[in-house]
């Protein structure tokens, strides 16, 4: 594998603005992320305190430990392979726009209908997984305050204190747009000193631990379902929605130093921290198990909570529980960080309705403000059918998965097709980018499907995974969308004008500034 190892050169912004030049934009946003920050991004998002554990009851019940325990490397082995597909393009396109402007430029032909798509796909899972971690957040939140002050883990409580963060999120991102970048790097520590406390305690504390062979083989089935084999497929969605979110450091280029090595390192990087921290705390974890099936019906909602008090204590548990709640919320804050960025530049390229106001910057602090509250409200609105749904959370997350992932693996599909005329960039894969793209895509195709079927047998109207429903309500309107009237103007993304008038742009934004 041939991985360039460039070192920040004192003209880093120079190149970078020259780079975006040549894709066609403007340096609008303020380019001052470090490489270690890129990183901090995707990592926050992915956030093994938010996704392994708001999903590990969903795991306790479809396919158990063993599910959960294994499923875990091997879900990341692929995933890793996907990660590696998109940071090998990241480097030869930093741009915001990311995945839908890399299948543009890619494409032999129909450009425009495979960016559009890719946008589409990827603006529905960004908003799922802004949804599915401050939901998750909301869960964890309402459990502390059931346990500390008897505020009941109802929906109605828990879709209110998900409104509640949803809006400190949007607010901080308006105009704490600095301190949401030291809070990005402070989530870093946050997570890992997290997990390594937590296993800590769950390794020292408890009076008693399962047994090597329980959490490695104890498979448990409560689906309804008969075939093992299609429980343990469902449990893949643990691993599968955790380590997602990635693409961030795509987003994150225009804003990042050395872009064309700094966001492919920062994509690869946060996958293979995520993989090892979080395996550890699921190991942790299930060792700490004191009575399974009061703890899968806790009356929290959050089996974790659970698990942390029967083995540590009253008190002790709800200090691990707020280390847990600590990172699902700097993880929603930067998703929704992330998510103003995609769709700042989808909009930028006019494929959102009402395009001009959601690509408009605020002057002051060159952040796309009114992204900002599209993607929250849109995030708020996907989660409301918790309400009626107990397994709402769990579509969430298959419509993040579904959404992102498809999104991540199309251009990585359409550069294999491109081959030796792949224009490559300072950090690459070699002769390994062609295998590593196959199978990646091969991987994504099989859980598309997976995901959009049922969770639970029988199928009721509590049991209903609406997954499928979503995507057909929001890509089959993109799908006529493009049919009757995009097709017809929208030419992919779309650059700003000669090397003197994005100079102009960048010299108005200096003088607003």
């Amino acid at each position: 594998m041939d991985v360039s190892d460039q070192q920040t050169t004192p003209d880093h912004a120079d190149e970078d603005s020259a780079r975006l030049h040549q894709l066609g934009y403007a340096q609008e946003l303020k380019r001052t992320m470090s490489g270690f920050s890129n990183f901090a991004v995707s990592f926050t998002i992915i956030s093994i305190l938010s996704g392994c554990l708001t999903l590990y009851g969903f795991g306790m019940k479809t396919g158990g430990p063993a599910a959960m325990i294994w499923g875990w490397p091997l879900v990341g082995v692929f995933v890793i392979l996907v990660g590696l597909g998109m940071a090998e393009v990241c480097s030869s396109y930093p741009t915001a726009g990311g995945l839908y402007y890399w299948a543009a430029r890619l494409a032999r032909k129909n450009g425009p209908a495979w960016s559009w798509f890719t946008g589409w796909f990827n603006l529905v899972g960004q908003i799922a997984v802004t949804a599915g971690i401050d939901f998750g957040a909301a869960l964890f939140l309402n459990a502390f305050l059931d346990l500390q002050w008897g505020f009941s883990a109802t929906p109605g409580h828990t879709i209110l204190l998900l409104a509640i963060i949803l809006v400190v999120h949007g607010l901080l991102n308006t105009f704490g747009v600095r301190i949401v970048a030291i809070l990005n790097n402070v989530s870093v520590w946050w997570h890992l000193i997290g997990v390594l406390v937590i296993v800590g305690v769950l390794v020292f504390v408890p009076a008693k631990h399962q047994d090597a062979s329980f959490v490695f083989g104890s498979f448990v089935n409560q689906t309804g379902w008969g075939s093992a084999f299609y429980v343990f497929a469902l449990g893949l969605l643990v691993a599968q929605y955790t380590l997602t979110g990635y693409d961030a450091s795509a987003h994150m280029t225009e804003e990042t130093k050395s872009a064309a090595t700094a966001g492919p390192r920062g994509i690869v990087m946060s996958i293979v921290v995520s993989l090892v921290a979080g395996w550890i705390l699921l190991i942790g974890l299930t060792f700490a198990i004191q009575d399974y099936a009061g703890e899968v019906g806790s009356a929290t909602g959050v089996p974790p909570a659970q698990i942390f008090i029967d083995a540590t204590g009253a008190v002790t548990g709800k200090f691990l529980l707020l280390i847990c709640i600590g990172a699902q919320l700097f993880c929603g804050m930067a998703s929704v960080t992330a998510n103003s960025r995609m769709i700042y530049a989808f909009a930028r390229d006019g494929a959102i309705p009402g395009s001009k106001f959601w690509h408009k910057i605020n002057k002051r602090t060159q952040t796309p403000t009114n992204a900002v509250w599209l993607g929250a409200g849109g995030a708020l609105l996907l989660a409301l059918p918790y309400l009626w749904s107990y397994t709402a959370y769990s579509a969430v997350t298959s419509i993040a998965v579904v959404g992102l992932y498809v999104a991540y693996v199309i251009p990585v599909f359409l550069r294999v097709r491109q081959g030796d005329d792949f224009e490559r960039g300072p950090w690459h894969l070699g002769r390994w980018g062609k295998p590593v793209g196959i199978i990646a895509t091969i991987w994504v195709v099989l859980i598309f499907f997976l995901f959009m079927l049922p969770q639970a047998s029988p199928v009721t109207v509590d049991s209903f995974n609406y997954t499928p429903i979503a995507f057909l309500v929001v890509l089959g309107g993109a799908a006529l969308w493009w049919v009757v009237s995009a097709r017809k103007w929208f030419k992919g993304p779309k650059v700003q004008g000669s090397e003197a008038e994005l100079a102009a742009v960048e010299q108005e934004l200096k003088e607003l500034g």
